[in-house]
């Protein structure tokens, strides 16, 4: 009788358990418009039959695109000040809530960092700064200088909470000696002091290793095209592709092979730019890929770039994202439209919004060429902390997609879907009809190593919708208020 009892016992956990199984659920996140949702949790919504409404979003785990390194921002050194001048409590709960990978914190996961000053610091510096008319080809005086004073520490503080965040580093400008106007603002790199500064970035990769900070790639110049940043230095193609090749390239390859170097780091409208420099087969071989803004030009570049040459990596570098306080209403479903899925569905293994953080008053940056208008994704007042739209953009996909995710297959908008409809003569008869459907909302969908599924979805429109997702033959209704963004999450 015993042995019947639990035979009986585990038949019953075995079929509660196929059960289960088929009742796939789906997690959502919701951010509104309005500020009335910001990531907040949904009810959980089971999959099912297809009920004929809606054309749906179609998830196919089995096409896969790029793996995703990651989301964040721009630590510039203004921003690491304003973290700096924290009280060290509100300072670390904070950090913990951007980069720790707990429950209730979003998990940011790569920054980017200014060689030397951008123009999003306070003053400008380098770590060769001399007096006019001396110069250094030794490098003798070369110190990271300034970036002891808040770049470093803050750094320290959060690579303690994740060890494993990558860093992008970007030199808007070498040292004024080296440059043709003998200025921070424009200039050109002197050719006689290629190989000086070649070496300038390699020391700068190094001596950040020797306190414990990787630098995982860097890009060779921030907006090469830009000459009226403060700092900034212009590299035209012929300029760039001599330095590279012969300086820059061999140095990194034979010294620090494990970072990156990464191609032209601005706007969208020059594609021309690294596919002409990638053209040329000895400088090839030492470059990961190239970097994009989208200050200009659309953001479908990346892909005809990665179409020239699918070999090479796509990175996505630097875009302001601002709200004007005075309008009640964020414009977080455009951005996330635009940022997290038009750069994750052209390609970019990462998103790196500009800046963390700015005080009240867009402070502190450069003056004659600093950006005046650059909010940051937070803003600082002494130990108080506002969160803009470029946090919230940011947070619906870094919380959900960590590091060594893959990209997915799912139909946007005009994508072709399959419709089933019943023929009009003969109602026993079932047709099949292909349709490019504009009623499908602009997503993106991630495979994580934890075996999930994510699909960020962006209602940019100006009416509430139902957002149908198909799944393995299942499907789930689930609506979005018009002008928000959801992330649904289900198990694999």
């Amino acid at each position: 009788m015993k042995i019947r009892n639990v035979l009986c016992c585990l038949i019953a956990i075995v079929w509660l358990s196929a059960g289960f199984a088929q009742q796939l659920g789906v997690r959502s996140w919701i951010s509104k418009a309005d500020g009335s949702a910001l990531l907040e949790e949904q009810p959980i919504q089971l999959f099912g039959k297809n009920d004929g409404r809606h054309f749906p979003i179609v998830v196919d785990g089995r096409q896969t695109f790029q793996e995703i390194d990651g989301f964040g921002f721009a630590l510039t050194g203004g921003s690491a000040e304003l973290l700096h001048k924290m009280h060290p409590s509100s300072r670390s709960a904070l950090l913990k809530e951007l980069f720790d990978k707990g429950t209730n914190d979003v998990s940011i996961s790569y920054l980017r960092l200014s060689i030397g000053a951008s123009d999003l610091n306070r003053f400008v510096y380098s770590y060769n700064d001399l007096e006019d008319g001396e110069t250094d080809i030794d490098l003798k005086k070369f110190s990271l200088g300034h970036d002891y004073d808040d770049i470093i520490p803050v750094l320290k503080e959060i690579l303690a909470i994740n060890p494993t965040l990558k860093i992008m580093a970007s030199p808007w400008s070498a040292p004024t000696w080296m440059k043709t106007s003998g200025k921070v603002q424009g200039g050109s790199l002197k050719p006689e002091y290629y190989a000086v500064y070649a070496k300038y970035l390699l020391r700068y990769v190094q001596e950040m290793k020797n306190e414990g900070i990787v630098i995982d790639a860097i890009t060779v110049q921030n907006e090469p095209l830009n000459s009226r940043n403060t700092p900034s230095m212009p590299i035209t193609v012929p300029e760039m592709r001599i330095f590279l090749r012969d300086h820059l390239g061999p140095l990194f390859d034979k010294n620090v092979p494990e970072t990156k170097i990464v191609l032209f780091d601005h706007n969208c409208d020059r594609p021309d730019y690294p596919l002409a420099l990638l053209n040329d087969m000895e400088l090839d071989r030492y470059v990961d890929g190239s970097a994009f803004h989208h200050y200009g030009g659309d953001i479908s570049t990346m892909s005809l770039v990665h179409q020239a040459r699918p070999d090479k990596n796509i990175y996505f570098t630097e875009q302001m994202v601002i709200q004007n306080s005075d309008v009640p209403i964020m414009n977080i479903a455009y951005q996330v439209e635009r940022l997290v899925i038009g750069t994750m569905r052209n390609w970019s293994k990462n998103l790196i919004l500009w800046n963390l953080a700015a005080d009240p008053n867009n402070d502190p940056h450069t003056d004659n060429g600093g950006c005046s208008i650059c909010q940051g994704a937070l803003t600082l007042d002494g130990d108080a902390v506002s969160k803009n739209v470029a946090f919230h953009v940011i947070a619906q996909a870094s919380k959900f997609v960590p590091p060594g995710s893959v990209r997915i297959q799912s139909n946007g908008p005009f994508d072709a879907v399959v419709n089933l409809t019943t023929d009009e003569e003969n109602a026993e008869i079932t047709r099949a009809i292909s349709i490019a459907q504009g009623n499908v909302l602009p997503n993106v969908a991630f495979k994580t190593p934890e075996g999930k599924i994510v699909l960020i979805v962006a209602n940019s429109s100006f009416t509430d919708r139902s957002v149908k997702i198909q799944y393995q033959g299942r499907f789930v209704n689930l609506p979005l208020a018009a002008g928000a963004i959801a992330t649904y999450v289900w198990p694999i």
